[in-house]
């Protein structure tokens, strides 16, 4: 990662865990003594409701204090969501993030997009076999490192470990290796 600030959107719905990944890749850049930034955007909507969450991870101090509008990586953990909103903003360098067992191709043309790196793993998938959940959002994060290399895996399993306790701890970490793992660019 260059001295450039780096910028994630993150979409979901509300108890998928969106905010807390923005907060866990925030918190895996602060352990590598970058300079962070992770915040949500939703109203006063209910579970279930679409939310948007934010990072932003830098080797110098961040001195924006606004959304994010031309993110560096997009990251979708709920399918359902892919439409206008998950393209907004979204450039050639931009690289998309996509919970889903179909293609890298398939989200594109759903999308309208051309020339953006695309990845896409089955979180919802993992979550199940893993923890008997469909919470995707630790596995997506295994992929956004995968991906992205805006932090190192080591550091994101570590404040994984640190954020859950017990045996949901290990399933997490076990979780992000898996993703990381099974993540596939197209």
């Amino acid at each position: 990662m260059t001295s450039k600030i780096y910028e994630v959107r993150f979409h979901g719905r509300g108890g998928q865990g969106a905010w807390t990944a923005s907060l866990l890749l925030a918190q895996a850049g602060l352990k590598e003594k970058k300079n962070i930034q992770s915040f949500p955007a939703f109203g006063p909507e209910r579970a279930g409701a679409p939310i948007t969450a934010y990072t932003r991870i830098s080797d110098e101090k961040i001195q924006l204090h606004s959304s994010i509008y031309e993110p560096d990586a997009v990251v979708v953990l709920d399918p359902t969501l892919l439409g206008p909103a998950v393209a907004e903003g979204i450039h050639k360098g931009t690289k998309l993030i996509v919970n889903t067992g179909e293609s890298a191709k398939a989200i594109r043309e759903r999308l309208g997009l051309k020339d953006v790196e695309t990845w896409t793993v089955d979180a919802t998938e993992l979550a199940i076999e893993l923890l008997g959940r469909p919470i995707t959002n630790t596995a997506m994060l295994g992929t956004v490192v995968r991906a992205t290399g805006v932090v190192k895996l080591d550091s994101l399993m570590a404040v994984v470990k640190e954020r859950f306790e017990g045996k949901i701890s290990e399933l997490n970490v076990e979780l992000v290796k898996k993703a990381y793992e099974e993540a596939r660019k197209g």
